[in-house]
């Protein structure tokens, strides 16, 4: 039986799929060997050194996890590194990646520093470091019968993995959705079973520990993934929090996640991405809505040298509601970009969708290009969505792209987009009442991205980030 999705334990001196192998792969993984004519040299090294970095842990062999090895090492195949020459690239740049050194990360390290940014919030949580569950710094409790939480290796309801097995992976991304099928050392699951409701959110904290300090080229990655399904009439409310320990450190966090909604299930789901300043952060989020289903996202994204997160959400039934709402910030030298697309097939299909973002650096900028397909047979469809970014310095950048698909003959879209610095008639109305220039910029920039903000259904972690937000737009008050 094969110990890895790329190497078989009855052959031990087989090579990586990724170069030209020696001995002929099992027939099972069904995998060709790389034409030079098709593969990235970085890529397929970058595979290979993925794959060794876990050649010997045991979970590999679990089902999911080799199909999910399978399909992703074959993708990568054909998979070049994208530049900007490529269009969903073309603002976006990686090379911060491409010119590092990257380094898997073998082992957490979990390390008594982490309870201090691991600031409890009494909800049950999850704590990924490096990308490793630790169940010791997790704490579940709780939780409905029938709802199970942790690593796919742990299931013992042989349902629950025919469930997961037939899900994953249930979409294809890009080229680092397949590194980190590569990459990732392990499914994490959430299932919560037909017509339970789990009280109180999920808390699933990502904190990174591993880092280069300035001007070494090492840059170590780590490849989460975590898949969530809740079945039909089922609710769950999750929480993924990203966080560096060190906020001067360089890093590389690969996140994934997939999420599957049945008939009439309920998912409010908020994301936070508070990375080290000069990390990389990309991050996946593939949703899957059956009819009459609800999907709730809000996030807030202020951290990273460089922050991607690609976001793909498709209705699979009739009477479905989305509602996306997203603010980014860019307060020093940094990307923030969001790609989203939303795809409709259904009739009676609902959605809105609300992006914000603030540069307020020079060398800042913002990217967000959405996407939104209604196809043929989705009408009757309500659709909405708007973008607003304001730029506080004279050489910060916003590049947006609102983007309405329409197929359909009986529908109600609409999309809009606003770019600006703060308008001299609401500075007027507060300094008419007395207030200072300076103060009334403060409150316009902060009132600016708070309307996102307090979606967020959890008080807790609201006020968090409020002050966050306004230490990041005033770290040097009074």
């Amino acid at each position: 039986m094969a110990s890895s999705a790329f190497t078989s334990s009855t052959f031990q001196s087989t090579p990586s799929i990724f170069s030209p192998p020696k001995i002929k792969p099992t027939p099972r993984l069904r995998v060709r060997p790389p034409k030079a004519a098709l593969s990235d040299p970085f890529v397929l090294q970058l595979a290979e050194t993925l794959e060794d970095s876990l050649s010997s842990s045991s979970s590999l062999s679990l089902p999911p996890l080799q199909k999910l090895r399978e399909i992703s090492s074959e993708t990568l195949l054909s998979l070049s590194w994208p530049s900007r020459k490529d269009e969903p690239f073309r603002f976006t740049d990686t090379s911060l990646i491409k010119h590092s050194q990257v380094q898997p990360i073998s082992n957490p390290n979990p390390n008594p520093d982490l309870l201090e940014v691991l600031e409890d919030t009494h909800f049950p949580k999850l704590v990924f470091v490096d990308g490793f569950l630790v169940n010791s710094l997790s704490q579940l409790s709780n939780l409905p019968n029938g709802v199970f939480v942790g690593s796919v290796s742990g299931i013992t309801d042989e349902r629950i993995v025919e469930r997961v097995s037939e899900i994953v992976p249930m979409f294809n991304g890009d080229l680092f959705w397949s590194l980190n099928g590569v990459g990732a050392p392990d499914l994490v699951v959430v299932y919560v079973p037909e017509g339970c409701s789990v009280e109180g959110p999920l808390h699933l904290r990502y904190c990174s520990v591993e880092g280069s300090d300035d001007g070494s080229e090492r840059l170590p990655v780590s490849n989460p993934r975590v898949l969530v399904v809740v079945e039909k009439g089922g609710e769950l409310g999750i929480i993924e929090e990203f966080v560096g320990n060190d906020r001067e450190k360089c890093y590389w966090s690969n996140s994934v996640t997939e999420i599957v909604i049945g008939e009439g299930g309920k998912v409010c789901h908020s994301y936070i991405q508070n990375q080290s300043l000069r990390a990389a952060h990309i991050k996946w989020t593939s949703v899957q809505q059956e009819s009459s289903s609800a999907y709730e996202l809000t996030e807030i994204s202020t951290g990273g040298k460089l922050s991607r997160h690609n976001l793909h959400i498709q209705q699979v039934g009739p009477d479905t509601e989305t509602e996306l709402s997203t603010f980014h910030l860019s307060a020093g030298d940094q990307t923030q970009d969001l790609h989203s697309k939303l795809v409709l097939d259904h009739p009676r299909g609902y959605s809105r969708q609300l992006h914000k973002c603030i540069v307020a650096h020079s060398l800042g900028q913002a990217v967000f290009d959405g996407n939104v397909k209604v196809n043929r047979f989705a009408q009757q469809t309500d659709a909405g969505q708007l973008t607003r970014s304001l730029l506080l310095e004279p050489r910060a950048t916003v590049n947006v792209k609102p983007n309405l698909q329409i197929i359909a003959d009986d529908v109600k879209c609409s999309h809009g987009a606003a770019i600006s610095d703060l308008e001299e008639d609401q500075l007027f109305y507060f300094q008419a009442r007395g207030v200072d220039l300076e103060t009334a910029r403060k409150a316009l920039t902060f009132s600016f991205g708070a309307e996102v903000i307090e979606r967020l259904r959890y008080p807790t972690l609201r006020k968090n980030v409020k002050n966050h937000i306004k230490q990041l737009l005033d770290p040097t008050p009074g």
